[in-house]
């Protein structure tokens, strides 16, 4: 090892060690120096040591509370992805364990997919899979995600954008409701400070300039309630803090609720953590007499907790200087679960296994999540709901028995009677609020008191309407899965209406009903329905959009229509035939210069055609090329276009480009030319860019023999760890 190396497996078991609690010291010493040997030579975007990066996520682990197999896990996060070594070695060195949360937090190989929308999807769910496998998974993605945005700097611009579009969207929600609260607000003001750097800098020069005069002020503050809770509360254990706001959180309010950073009256907060929840309540009291409390500013969140197990209560106050600010009042495990989260009712953790009920009712949001796609096939509304889940904040409702029922802000009536059980959603038939007739599409408010009327008739069910009105995907989902398994009859007819009145809208007609079955099944097919009723019904109950895919339907309808057609050649009187020194015969031309053409680069395999250019002599297509027409018979100068085919023969080399699509990682470049040596096969050039939402694209040039031997090299290239397509291109 060298001296750098040693020095930080130092500093990581010095943190180790201050945490005063049992690790495996000799499981994580082998992680960091397996690590370390399968990361050396490579770098990271800031031109560091890649093991920096994992050793990094450990130390955030560490400060987390996280136990050994965390941290080893952490430390061999990337080695599946970014080196030879495998799950199977892994798991053989650093037990089973181990290699399940490798497994998870290794980002998805070689996938196929349609688009970069679905692969994001599909991204989205094996992550969320993973979780509710293993929690570690995603507690290590964070720590993961949080220290590429803190080196952030040193990518290219439109890198820094997409990814902090990405941790805002995703990662940050998923810290919230984990209850991470340190680490969701560091991603957020990172992201932030990429997103709008402007906005960022006015914020940080806001609380710059009130710094030293507000944090006297607050010193002062906490000093005089320190002294009045002690006279008060003379043998309560109490501590006291000071807070300020993110940034992220300040720039919510001033730019998207339009607010003076001078209205913003919890940019500074004084924490008051006590011993139990009756002490919480008493010092409540005792600061309402201290300070004006401002009205309508007070929460209770220990009697309803937030769905990440957030528990406090806050209230504003005024000071006598005439300060706005907040305080906040919790017990010390209370504290504890606000910084950490999950983390801190760790159920590995040293055997405590109590808090197992608490940590399954937290999670179960990623279970409603999995679960309500179980009846959509589209990606871009995967991504979409997935995204809508984790992001929207919650509002609290009442049924009438006491019963809170927490929702995304903005749900409807029909949202709560979902909640509540299928059943009551699948029967209800109006609703009250707080005592009053409200139509289903009643946007709920924190605090009302909801009561579901519902009906008894057994023919009952939801409206298709209700799709347009639910919010949450839970309630979506359940309103598909009734009319998918109640109402198949009317699906079938719905759908068949909506598809046939769809194609014949964008000019897709047939001569006969054979011709429209055998279109029909090829579609279904498609789609992966066993049955034409089967894709009906998913039109029908909404698990296919049909704005989604008519537009695939039309592009494929036109190039079957197309090549259906008879591709007319001139007709030419020829007697003579002669062949090109590249291997290719052209009819009724002789002592002429042939060369394959650039547009298309054909192979010996590929259906060609000539053209009789001024002065090059002839050009060779392949037949389905773009600057070939499809009628020769119309195009202009029909008799420049001249019958030619392969020397079937002749043993040449032909020069074919393919670009290869990919996630980016390192190494890809290396292990593409390897496959390439390895087949003996001629590169000409090679050249590689970076594309948006972490792909990357490689464009090859190289020698090839027949049509046959370049789908071996493609087939080879698809191999490739994170390669998810091949195509040949022109040069």
């Amino acid at each position: 090892m060298t001296e750098s190396e040693i020095r930080d497996k130092k500093i990581l078991f010095d943190l180790l060690d201050a945490q005063k609690r049992k690790y495996d010291t000799e499981l994580i010493s082998n992680a960091y120096d397996f690590c370390v040997k399968a990361h050396i030579g490579q770098k990271r975007f800031t031109n560091e040591d890649y093991y920096i990066h994992p050793f990094n996520v450990a130390k955030i682990l560490v400060e987390m509370g996280m136990d050994s197999q965390s941290i080893a896990a952490s430390l061999l996060h990337d080695v599946v992805e970014d080196t030879d070594t495998t799950i199977e070695e892994i798991s053989k060195k650093f037990g089973d364990e181990v290699a399940l949360i490798v497994d998870g937090v290794t980002k998805i190989g070689r996938l196929s997919f349609s688009n970069q929308e679905q692969q994001q999807a599909e991204n989205l769910r094996k992550m969320l899979i993973a979780m509710g496998k293993d929690i570690r998974v995603i507690i290590i993605k964070l720590a993961d995600r949080l220290h590429n945005m803190r080196t952030l700097f040193a990518m290219p611009d439109y890198k820094q954008r997409q990814k902090s579009v990405e941790t805002l969207e995703v990662f940050a929600p998923i810290a919230h409701r984990l209850g991470i609260r340190p680490v969701k607000e560091e991603l957020e003001d990172l992201a932030i400070k990429y997103l709008d750097p402007i906005a960022y800098s006015e914020i940080e020069t806001l609380l710059q300039k009130r710094k030293q005069q507000r944090e006297q002020i607050l010193e002062d503050i906490k000093s005089k309630i320190e002294n009045h809770l002690t006279k008060e509360m003379p043998n309560v254990k109490m501590s006291f803090q000071g807070r300020v706001k993110s940034v992220h959180g300040i720039y919510r309010k001033m730019y998207f609720q339009g607010k003076d950073f001078d209205e913003i009256y919890d940019v500074y907060a004084i924490r008051i953590i006590t011993d139990t929840v009756t002490n919480c309540y008493n010092v409540l009291g005792l600061m309402h007499d201290l300070f004006q409390p401002i009205p309508n500013r007070f929460k209770d969140y220990i009697a309803t907790p937030k769905p990440n197990m957030y528990q406090s209560l806050h209230t504003t106050v005024i000071s006598h200087d005439g300060l706005a600010f907040e305080i906040q009042i919790r017990t010390f495990e209370m504290h504890k679960t606000a910084e950490l989260g999950i983390a801190a009712h760790w159920k590995y953790k040293e055997g405590i296994t109590d808090n197992n009920s608490k940590m399954e009712e937290q999670l179960a949001w990623i279970r409603q999540i999995l679960d309500s796609q179980d009846e959509s096939d589209d990606a871009s509304e995967i991504l979409r709901t997935i995204k809508v889940d984790l992001s929207q904040e919650d509002v609290f409702a009442v049924t009438p028995k006491g019963d809170v029922i927490n929702l995304p802000s903005g749900s409807t009536i029909v949202d709560f009677a979902f909640a509540i059980h299928s059943a009551v959603g699948v029967k209800m038939v109006g609703a009250k609020v707080d005592g009053k007739i409200v139509p289903i599409n009643h946007e709920i408010q924190t605090g009302e008191v909801i009561e579901i009327i519902t009906t008894n008739q057994s023919n009952h069910g939801p409206s298709r309407d209700w799709m347009n009105i639910a919010v949450t995907n839970q309630a979506k989902s359940k309103i598909r899965s009734w009319f998918k398994k109640e109402k198949r009859a009317e699906n079938v007819e719905e759908g068949r209406d909506s598809f046939e009145r769809e194609i014949k809208r964008i000019g897709i007609t047939f001569e006969n009903d054979d011709d429209y079955n055998d279109f029909l099944n090829e579609q279904s097919k498609k789609y992966h329905f066993l049955s034409p009723d089967d894709f009906y019904a998913a039109i029908g109950y909404g698990g296919i959009l049909l704005s989604k895919i008519i537009p695939q339907i039309r592009d494929g309808y036109n190039k079957k229509i197309q090549a259906s057609k008879p591709v007319e050649m001139p007709e030419i009187n020829l007697n003579v035939k002669h062949t090109s020194s590249d291997g290719v015969v052209v009819d009724g031309i002789d002592n002429c210069l042939i060369k394959l053409s650039r547009c298309c680069s054909p192979l010996p395999g590929d259906e060609i055609v000539g053209f009789i250019t001024r002065g090059h002599g002839v050009s060779v297509h392949k037949l389905d090329c773009n600057n070939v027409p499809k009628d020769f018979s119309n195009c202009e100068c029909p008799e420049r276009w001249i019958p030619a085919h392969w020397n079937v023969g002749k043993n040449n080399s032909f020069v074919s480009t393919l670009q290869i699509s990919a996630i980016d990682r390192n190494g890809l470049l290396v292990d593409v030319v390897s496959v390439i040596n390895n087949m003996r096969v001629p590169l000409l050039s090679v050249s590689a860019r970076q594309l948006a939402g972490g792909n990357c694209a490689i464009v090859l040039s190289i020698n090839c023999e027949s049509l046959e031997h370049l789908k071996s090299i493609k087939s080879r290239l698809e191999k490739v760890n994170a390669v998810f397509s091949v195509e040949r291109i022109g040069q």
